[in-house]
C-alpha cells in the first residue's frame, strides 16, 4: 500500500507533470511551427539544442541548471535550486524535444494547399492556424501531451539534481521508488513502479489508437 508520503509524492508528481506540460505547449507549439515552416540556414542549431536533453545525461543536464538556479548563480539569494519551481523549469529543459519534435513533425505534414486556400479566402495567420492547422496536426498535439507528461511523470537525474529529495516539497515518485529499493522495502516500490507502468502502457495505448482513429477518419 501507498504511504502518506508515496501519497504526496504522487500529488506533486502529477502536479509536476501537468504544469511542465502545459508551458511546454504553450512554448513549444510556435517553436514547432517555425521549425517547421523556416527555411533558416542556422536552423539545425536550434534543432539541435532542443534535441540535446535525447542524449545529454540527465545528471549533466541537472548540474548546470543547478548552477544557474543555485544561490551562487545570476539568481542570487533568490535561489530557485530545492524548490518546486525549480522542477518545474528542469523539467521543461528536459521534457521540451518529447513535444517540440511531435508538434514539428505534425506541422510539417500539413499540406500546404490548405494554407493557399484559406490564405485565398483571406484569412489571417492567426485563424488560419486555429481553424485549419491545429485540427490537422491534431495527433502531433495528442502525442505532444502524452509524451510531455508521461517523460515528466519518470524524471529522475535532472529532479534529483535540482530539487533533491523533500518529502511534501520536491520528492516525486521516481526519487520516493529510488528511496524504497534504497531502504530495502521492496513491496513499496512495486506498488509504485507498477502503477507507473501501467500507466505508461495505457497513455501509449491510448496515443496509438488515436491516432490510427485519426488516420481513418481524415480531416
Amino acid at each position: 500500500m501507498l504511504t502518506d508520503a508515496d501519497l504526496s509524492a504522487l500529488l506533486i508528481t502529477l502536479k509536476l507533470a501537468g504544469l511542465t506540460t502545459l508551458i511546454l505547449l504553450l512554448i513549444g507549439t510556435p517553436l514547432a511551427w517555425w521549425l517547421a515552416r523556416s527555411q533558416w540556414r542556422g536552423k539545425p542549431i536550434i534543432e539541435a539544442v532542443v534535441a540535446l536533453p535525447l542524449v545529454l545525461p540527465p545528471t549533466v543536464l541537472g548540474f548546470y541548471l543547478l548552477i544557474l538556479l543555485g544561490a551562487n548563480g545570476p539568481l542570487g539569494e533568490h535561489s530557485l535550486a530545492f524548490t518546486f519551481s525549480g522542477l518545474v523549469i528542469g523539467s521543461v529543459f528536459y521534457s521540451l524535444p518529447f513535444v517540440v519534435q511531435p508538434l514539428q513533425g505534425a506541422f510539417a505534414a500539413v499540406n500546404r494547399g490548405y494554407l493557399e486556400a484559406a490564405a485565398t479566402l483571406r484569412a489571417s495567420p492567426r485563424d488560419t492556424f486555429f481553424s485549419v492547422v491545429v485540427p490537422l496536426a491534431r495527433p502531433g498535439f495528442l502525442t505532444a501531451i502524452v509524451l510531455g507528461f508521461a517523460h515528466t511523470v519518470g524524471e529522475f537525474g535532472v529532479v534529483l539534481m535540482i530539487g533533491g529529495n523533500i518529502p511534501g516539497s520536491t520528492q516525486v515518485l521516481s526519487i520516493a521508488i529510488y528511496e524504497h529499493v534504497e531502504n530495502l522495502e521492496y513491496a513499496q516500490a512495486h506498488w509504485i513502479s507498477g502503477g507507473l507502468l501501467l500507466l505508461s502502457f495505457t497513455l501509449l495505448l491510448a496515443v496509438y489508437g488515436l491516432n490510427r482513429r485519426f488516420k481513418v477518419v481524415g480531416p
